[in-house]
């Protein structure tokens, strides 16, 4: 198989997994990370992250650009029991796909990955199904979700930070795999990427708990094809997204939620060690 062609499949396994990931976090934070369900949800999604890091850094390594917009995830709403029935058959579908897959390359590494995606996919598959035949009958003939009590334009706040978020963080993950081989500044960008993830977390769940599904939607990425361009735009939103966070720390409805100050105070410390960090290594490259 021609390099150009195996990245281009590899492409399109990670906007699989990228799919499988935002449904299982979104139905996570609808149920709640501290439910059963939702625990489980997000180890399934946990999971689903490292195959789409297994594919990506493999593209990354071949010379490829990852293609991170997600496939869409067929699954039918109607209620709990339909949306278990659906992630069943999305895993099942994956097992004959990527053995097949595996088949046509000759890279070891690259099959054995590709194996190994096939099994854990056939493992998320039987998960799903205890999950499904383990829901009484209430919780089957239901959807997951509260009724929504937050001001509506708050919630609007809330989901464009998210938005914003979720771009960053992706952002973090593309330049990690695309710059593994630049020192050490791969993992430290993914080291970032997974702080971002749980800040992420933070902001996504006040909106969840009430109903409301978090606004994972992709935007154009800067797409730098050198480490310095791409810390240089990394530091330019990092500082945007501080700024942000301090918005909405101050926010009149934040005030009456002593939990979301205390997430946002830290993800402002953080985001201000991101960024100095970003400025001594740009110090060193330039």
């Amino acid at each position: 198989m021609e390099n150009q062609e195996l990245i281009s499949m590899l492409n399109k396994d990670m906007a699989e997994e990228h799919a499988a990931i935002i449904r299982y976090l979104v139905h996570s934070y609808l149920e709640g990370e501290d439910t059963p369900l939702g625990a489980k949800l997000l180890s399934r999604c946990r999971e689903e992250m490292w195959h789409m890091h297994w594919l990506g850094m493999i593209i990354g390594k071949l010379g490829g650009e990852p293609d991170l917009t997600p496939a869409p995830y067929p699954f039918d709403p109607t209620n709990r029991a339909t949306i278990f029935k659906s992630y069943v058959e999305y895993e099942k579908s994956l097992v004959p796909h990527y053995n097949s897959e595996a088949e046509k390359v000759d890279d070891p590494h690259i099959k054995r990955v590709l194996h190994r995606e096939a099994w854990e996919s056939a493992m998320h598959a039987k998960k799903f199904e205890r999950m499904l035949k383990k829901l009484d009958k209430k919780e089957a003939s239901e959807t997951p979700g509260e009724d929504n009590e937050l001001p509506n334009d708050y919630a609007e706040k809330i989901q464009s930070l998210v938005e914003f978020k979720y771009n960053l963080m992706l952002r973090h993950v593309r330049d990690s795999w695309v710059f593994q081989n630049e020192d050490l500044f791969g993992w430290k960008l993914m080291d970032f990427a997974m702080t971002q993830m749980k800040q992420l977390a933070h902001l996504s769940e006040p909106v969840a708990e009430n109903g409301i599904a978090p606004r994972f939607t992709l935007q154009p990425l800067n797409l730098s094809s050198t480490i310095g361009n791409a810390l240089s735009k990394t530091l330019e939103d990092v500082e945007l997204s501080i700024k942000r966070h301090q918005a909405l720390r101050e926010d009149e409805e934040t005030q009456k939620h002593a939990g979301e100050i205390i997430n946002l105070e830290l993800s402002i410390d953080q985001e201000k060690y991101q960024a100095n960090e970003i400025k001594d290594w740009l110090r060193k490259i330039r």
